[in-house]
């Protein structure tokens, strides 16, 4: 078996916000983690690229978008490649789209403004690559749910 520092040398994340500053952020972040970065402007564009053959290792994906959002973005994507990992990502704190987002398949949810240390466990959590010490929540179905920071952070 690899070390988790070569899987993760390996996987390629998607990143989908409507914002270009969020976009080199979240790419800044990832890359800090040795992950190899793509993104998207939009749910479409994302949607095109996996029709086109790209497939992404994970992808981040923004709740809120201009357009197609996140959920309708989530559905199209699931139903191109069903096990794709996806982890959504909004400043929107509403628990109602985060359940909404689990039962599409969603497999985690990071609030913004993205802390490195959550969108790390996060990801590797979604990947397998860090073991729960409660199996319950790394059943399939259940979602990783990285809290905001705290305040004044």
């Amino acid at each position: 078996m690899l070390p988790a520092h070569l899987n993760r040398a390996k996987a390629t994340v998607l990143v989908v916000d409507d914002s270009s500053a969020m976009r080199r952020y979240l790419r800044l972040l990832l890359e800090l983690d040795s992950y190899q970065v793509e993104t998207a402007s939009n749910g479409t564009e994302a949607v095109r690229r996996l029709r086109e053959g790209f497939s992404p290792t994970i992808v981040l994906l923004d709740l809120e978008m201009p357009g197609m959002d996140g959920l309708k973005t989530l559905r199209r994507l699931l139903k191109l490649q069903p096990e794709l990992k996806v982890i959504m990502c909004s400043g929107v704190d509403d628990p109602r789209k985060v359940q909404r987002a689990a039962a599409l398949g969603a497999r985690g949810y990071v609030a913004k403004p993205v802390q490195h240390l959550y969108l790390s466990a996060a990801i590797e959590r979604c990947l397998g690559l860090r073991v729960s010490a409660d199996k319950k929540e790394a059943a399939k179905g259940s979602v990783i749910v990285m809290p905001p920071p705290p305040p004044g952070a």
